[in-house]
């Protein structure tokens, strides 16, 4: 029947064995006992049995013939073999989409699809052998790990070991992004393990858990793995089908993977993330991740197909299930101990400010429990940072900052998010994967001091949390985008032509070469003209820039109505300039300050570190002070400088390229003392939506009387950290003095800023200076 040539399986044992096959065909049935015939030939003296393997959920009878085989003989080996069909080479996206249609999956074609690949292409057609194992080793597991009690059970466990077996024989053909879990509901609910665990939840059955995994269940099919990149395109469309990635990066994290299962920690900036992560691993042939997504997100049809695609759904508020939260700390460690690699946001939920948001650790907490149970001897927590040139959803970001409410997600939903994505280009997406971080570095050997005290694991959780989130900012390139944006934002609505535009920015990129910061290739072409224009024009061509034209040269401004857009791109480039930011305040600071303006300097740059703390990450302190004192290095015995105050400090601002603190941290102290302002005549115990209610008010009133730089500030999603400033305070606790801490906290925050306005003074002379400097050579 097979033609010459044809590829077929190998056998691995010359022990008696038991070979068990899984036949779905008379095609299927034929090429197994030709290849059987084969390995009878090549091991003359090897005893080799025969029998169909049973199907997954077989009633009694259909296994008694398996339960017979394995009361024979316990040296016996069983070997399970299947007829694994390879799909075509090279597949157009659409015959992706078609295999989606029944009766045209390639991995399991019909009888006369079958005989068709046998006659033409029978390469395609290939028999598997799983690794064998004898009888003994297997009884010896189940007695392990399940609760099994008679013949029957250990038949279904070593079913299902067959099935795992031919699973990674075939994953072993394609590659690992094909990997996926099988069989995760009978082996958890046949565990010892999650059996016992069971039993100690009052009310807690093995149906409503099987429900539960029901609920929770994903794999990857090998055709939804094919379609994966299909479906991730058609929702980043708009964007460069090439995603910018970093080969050494992803060099290493392969060699990582291999050894250690990992969580990927994407930072979220777009529903598109969820998306670029399996297209990611996909196109790097790397393992499939497994994403964790809201329930939320299983609407209509999208449910199954995402789950098809390796999501996990789970709900959002379990706080008061126990046999919940227990069903899924079990399933994240079945995933964990059985190597698969689980994602989630580190952020919980989107950036609607473009910069990063505290980790959280509730998933991070189970995936905790399973290393500390010894399921894995390391699990590696890798970062993988995400971003874009631009984004649709900055002008849904907006419209939550000046109060809008959320829309909920839907199919209507989806095909608006969707047009959307078509309606014009939105650049490139960047994939970062800096170095992961070991979670028995932080929290100590399995079973040690941090398994048995909450406190510790929590405190541990937090800082190798953060670290995973801090590697994140560091690996993110800095793109054209922000740094066009936070430029345009300093302005306040006046226009620049392309020549101012195109020389303030050397001083930036001066910056980030001298600090080593990663740049997007649309970054490094703002050293040219035609870079800048570039830029400014993709940004323009569907805000928030505007091109003014019909003058003598075409400007370009940032209108106050799109204003809360771009603080978006601006806001996702601050890491790399906030160090340097608050140096200059803390400069502006020691100018004014009386006694020793050294110490000044310093006290007043950890006071920023601490008001600002909510807002952004910063490193340990000691970390923070030594990366300060090598900011000012540039500057020959700056120390001396500084002591002198006055005239010496202003030399040493004027001398600093680039002078960013008024373009990247204003808006948020203006939002600090709006909120500042309404808490002067609010009860103690004034609610959270009371006084984001209030501060719009208050802030739109600072914009009409021209008391802030811009409409920026007045933004929920600014005023929300703020609340948590002014908490950190103790702002909002009742106190005999709380009136006079109150407007002692306002007075701190309007110095802060005019040393704002002192450094934006300094940074409009050199502005002028420069100008000043280009028309001379241009004459």
């Amino acid at each position: 029947m097979r033609k010459p040539g044809a590829e077929i399986g190998t056998f691995t044992t010359t022990d008696d064995t038991l070979v068990l096959a899984s036949i779905s065909s008379p095609v299927e049935a034929e090429l197994v006992s030709e290849w059987l015939e084969q390995q009878r030939k090549r091991y003359p003296d090897t005893k080799i049995d025969i029998l169909q393997l049973p199907p997954r959920n077989a009633e009694p009878a259909a296994l008694a013939q398996l339960v017979v085989q394995l009361e024979a003989d316990e040296d016996r080996s069983i070997v399970p073999v299947r007829v694994f069909w390879l799909p075509r080479a090279g597949a157009s996206a659409l015959s992706r989409v078609v295999a989606l249609l029944p009766g045209r999956d390639p991995y399991h074609p019909n009888e006369r699809q079958q005989r068709h690949v046998v006659r033409s292409e029978p390469s395609r057609a290939r028999v598997v052998a799983g690794e064998p194992a004898k009888v003994s080793e297997l009884r010896q597991q189940w007695r392990d790990l399940t609760v099994g009690e008679n013949p029957r059970d250990f038949a279904h466990f070593v079913t299902r070991r067959a099935i795992l077996a031919l699973e990674r024989a075939e994953y072993r053909i394609l590659g690992p992004q094909y990997k996926s879990p099988r069989l995760v509901k009978p082996e958890i609910l046949a565990s010892a393990r999650f059996r016992a665990g069971l039993e100690k939840i009052p009310g807690a059955s093995l149906e409503e858990a099987g429900k539960m995994l029901d609920e929770l269940a994903t794999g990857w099919s090998r055709v939804s793995v094919d379609l994966v990149s299909v479906l991730g395109r058609l929702l980043s469309r708009g964007f460069d089908p090439e995603i910018d990635y970093d080969e050494y990066q992803v060099a290493a994290m392969r060699a990582a993977l291999e050894t250690h299962p990992a969580v990927l920690l994407f930072s979220h900036r777009s529903y598109i993330d969820g998306a670029v992560m399996p297209v990611a691993m996909q196109e790097n042939r790397l393992p499939p991740v497994h994403v964790f997504a809201g329930i939320n997100l299983a609407f209509g049809v999208m449910g199954p197909l995402l789950r098809r695609s390796g999501v996990i759904f789970i709900r959002r508020n379990i706080g008061d299930n126990p046999l919940y939260k227990y069903v899924l700390k079990e399933y994240v460690g079945y995933v964990v101990e059985k190597r698969f690699n689980l994602s989630w946001s580190i952020e919980g939920t989107r950036s609607r400010t473009g910069k990063m948001l505290p980790p959280k650790l509730g998933l991070m907490s189970y995936v905790a429990d399973a290393y500390l149970d010894g399921r894995s001897d390391d699990i590696l927590l890798q970062g993988v940072s995400i971003s874009f040139d631009q984004l649709h959803e900055t002008a849904e970001y907006a419209a939550y900052a000046r109060g809008a409410e959320k829309k909920a997600e839907g199919v209507g939903w989806l095909y608006n998010f969707i047009k959307a994505q078509g309606e014009r280009s939105y650049g490139k997406i960047y994939v970062r994967f800096p170095e992961a971080v070991s979670m028995r570095q932080y929290l100590g050997p399995a079973g040690g001091p941090t398994a048995t005290d909450p406190a510790a694991k929590r405190l541990a959780l937090q800082k190798m949390s953060f670290e995973v989130a801090w590697r994140i900012l560091r690996a993110t390139p800095v793109n054209a985008t922000g740094l066009v944006s936070a430029l345009l934002l300093t302005t306040h609505g006046v226009a620049l032509t392309l020549g101012q535009l195109h020389h303030t920015l050397q001083d930036s990129l001066d910056y980030l070469e001298r600090k080593q910061t990663p740049v997007t290739t649309s970054a490094l072409r703002l050293r040219t003209p035609e870079g800048v224009r570039a830029a400014v024009d993709a940004l323009s061509n569907g805000h928030p820039v505007t091109r003014v034209d019909g003058g003598r040269e075409p400007v370009w401004r940032i209108a106050p109505e799109d204003e809360h857009a771009a603080a978006f791109y601006r806001n996702s480039v601050i890491h790399a300039f906030l160090e340097t930011s608050i140096v200059e305040l803390a400069l502006a600071y020691a100018r004014r300050a009386e006694g020793d303006r050294v110490e000044a300097f310093w006290s007043q740059a950890m006071r920023l570190r601490d008001l600002l703390k909510f807002d952004f990450y910063f490193a340990d302190s000691a970390s923070f002070r030594a990366n300060l004192a090598e900011e000012m290095a540039w500057h020959a015995d700056w120390e001396a400088h500084v002591g002198a105050g006055g005239d010496e400090i202003d030399a040493i601002l004027y001398a600093k390229r680039p002078l960013m603190s008024d373009a990247m941290l204003r808006v948020f102290f203006e939002a600090y003392e709006i909120v500042a302002d309404v808490l002067r005549d609010a009860p103690a115990d004034i609610g959270e939506k009371e006084l984001t209610q209030l501060a719009l008010g208050v802030g739109r009133q600072y914009v009409a009387q021209g008391r802030v730089s811009s409409s920026e500030p007045v933004s929920t999603l600014l005023f929300a950290t703020a609340r948590q400033v002014v908490a950190d305070q103790h702002l909002l606790e009742p106190a005999p003095d709380l009136a006079e801490r109150r407007t002692a906290f306002r007075s701190e925050l309007r110095s802060i800023l005019r040393d704002f306005d002192h450094v934006a003074q300094v940074a409009r002379k050199q502005f002028i200076a420069r100008e000043v400097a280009a028309r001379r050579a241009a004459r």
